[in-house]
């Protein structure tokens, strides 16, 4: 049965101005198109399809988050609402260098405890059959997802450049030999071939940041020969971040590779005010003929794990390593004097400040009391100084915390988000008793704060960042935009109400405003509530085979 839409504000993900009319869907594609303007009849109310009378809504092509921790919560939960019910039908996961294909039984076990913080999936977590072993069993994983019925939202996989290293190289902070990168630029190909969109890169994470430029080129050639782009967490968002964003432009022209820069912000003091210097670098890298996008969301605080802070020294030889050096009290002041005296790499170079980083989860319920306070107030209570705070906490839950770092800088926020290739990521990591808001308020945040409330975006060009810009950097033939023969991935909201329902407090909220979101013509969300509709699929790359 196909479905008709009708009256409703067409925002169709160009950015051009909207306009009334009547849509129908069937067999998952968007069928017809019938304008209000055109003064053709309007499309009959029933007659054997079901019919939605849209006038108070606006209707956008799906949105798509550019940047997406769901690596694993795709297949654990299929509900899935954090993203479902924000609007969103496609995120791209596989980011910062580190997820969980291609492996092999070392690596695996390695990666998973590596980034339990960002995912779960640590040792001893058996809600997934970790039975995969190279991206395209990954994607097919994700095309059968629960009981072979698919999963809450769609997928598209970035292979992760440090994954990568660590198969091929291990956990050293070394050069790779010849052999080692001709191995790399095979599981690179080989991911492309199986579907891969790109590569990403977490170069403040180990070991992907023990790779110097001229083997992340050779990597990005492989990309760039199959269709794909880069996506680096670059070296630096803080100490450094302007000559760490120009690293990776060089980096993409000289490899020939298009460019999208990952949670593009400017953060800590050293870069208040400083976001114009990126844009202009941007602005003279596209004027040249430069292939480059970004995404942002739209808070200031950012998120990652507290191991992360660490200096890359602390982490060559992988987690079990770390946990050895912390345990060692000489190892450990070393540890300490980097991260609060001579500024930690792992810290964007920064002299860490204990009064920034809160504690958003932790793997080990026991350690709970930590929730919701920094590091310096759980220092303060215990009446201890805030390294034996952080130092413990890293031993007792086994690396698994995950933080808020309270870094960012609205006014960088804001001219960010206003450029001409800005896209919308949530950069969301779902794991933790109180998670980042972003991870389900990102695309009703930029819709009901930053356009709606402040007037930084039109809500046309605002849709265009969130669906149609996003799904041209991924070489999507027929999604994001508004198109009749288009897949019918789709969102019905409010301009009026739509809002972010997370917090701070309360991370975890749904968003309002938002009554329908479809997916290849299914309702994924219908008046507010989900469906249960497993829709989604693993959306594979140009080069795939």
């Amino acid at each position: 049965m196909d479905l008709v839409i009708r009256g409703v504000r067409v925002l169709d993900g160009t950015g051009d101005p909207s306009y009334r009319a009547d849509i129908r869907i069937d067999g998952g594609r968007i069928a017809e198109i019938r304008r209000e303007s055109d003064g053709a009849p309007r499309l009959a109310a029933g007659g054997g399809h079901r019919t939605l009378e849209a006038d108070a809504l606006a209707l956008a092509p799906g949105f798509i988050d550019m940047h997406a921790h769901s690596d694993l919560a795709l297949l654990r939960d299929p509900d899935h609402s954090a993203k479902a019910a924000q609007g969103v039908t496609l995120e791209v996961i596989g980011q910062d260098g580190l997820s969980y294909a291609p492996v092999d039984d070392r690596t695996l076990a390695e990666v998973r405890t590596a980034i339990t913080g960002w995912n779960g999936g640590g040792p001893g977590d058996e809600s997934i059959d970790f039975s995969w072993r190279s991206v395209g069993e990954y994607l097919d994983r994700l095309d059968h997802g629960f009981d072979g019925e698919g999963i809450a939202v769609n997928a598209a996989y970035l292979i992760p450049q440090g994954t990568v290293r660590m198969l091929a190289v291990g956990w050293d902070d070394r050069e790779a030999t010849p052999a080692e990168l001709d191995h790399m630029r095979r599981l690179v190909a080989e991911g492309m071939e199986q579907g891969a969109v790109g590569m990403s890169s977490g170069l403040t994470y180990t070991p992907g940041m023990y790779a110097k430029d001229s083997e992340l080129a050779e990597l990005c050639r492989v990309v760039a020969a199959h269709g794909g782009y880069y996506c680096p967490h670059h070296r630096s968002y803080g100490a450094g971040a302007l000559e760490a964003y120009a690293e990776m432009v060089e980096l993409t022209r000289t490899a020939g590779c298009p460019l999208h820069l990952a949670h593009a912000t400017m953060n800590f003091g050293v870069n208040k005010g400083r976001a114009p210097e990126l844009l202009t670098l941007l602005d003279d890298a596209l004027d040249a003929g430069a292939d480059i996008s970004l995404d942002t969301y739209p808070y200031t605080p950012g998120c990652t794990t507290l191991v992360a802070m660490l200096p890359s020294w602390a982490s060559e030889g992988g987690p079990a390593a770390i946990l050895t050096r912390l345990r060692d009290d000489e190892t450990a002041e070393r540890i300490r004097h980097h991260m609060e005296i001579v500024g930690a790499d792992g810290c964007h170079g920064v002299p860490i400040e204990w009064d920034t980083i809160e504690i958003s989860g932790v793997s080990q319920p026991g350690l709970g009391s930590h929730v919701g306070r920094t590091i310096q107030q759980s220092a303060d209570a215990r009446g201890e100084e805030p390294w034996v705070t952080a130092r413990r906490l890293l031993l007792e839950d086994r690396l698994g915390s995950t933080i808020l770092q309270h870094v960012g800088h609205e006014e960088n926020v804001q001219a960010i988000m206003r450029h001409r290739v800005h896209t919308g990521g949530s950069d969301g990591i779902l794991q933790g008793d109180k998670p980042h808001p972003r991870a389900y308020g990102t695309f009703p945040q930029y819709l009901g704060r930053y356009v709606r409330e402040l007037g930084v975006l039109s809500l046309e060009e605002c849709v265009a960042h969130l669906s149609g810009r996003p799904a041209a950097r991924l070489r999507l033939a027929d999604r994001g935009l508004v198109r009749e023969g288009y897949r019918a991935d789709l969102v019905l909201f409010d301009p009026e109400t739509v809002a972010a329902g997370s917090t701070f407090e309360a991370p975890r909220a749904l968003p309002t405003g938002i009554p329908h979101v479809l997916i290849d013509g299914r309702f994924v969300i219908e008046d507010g509530r989900r469906t249960g509709a497993l829709a989604g699929r693993a959306i594979r790359g140009a080069g795939a085979r």
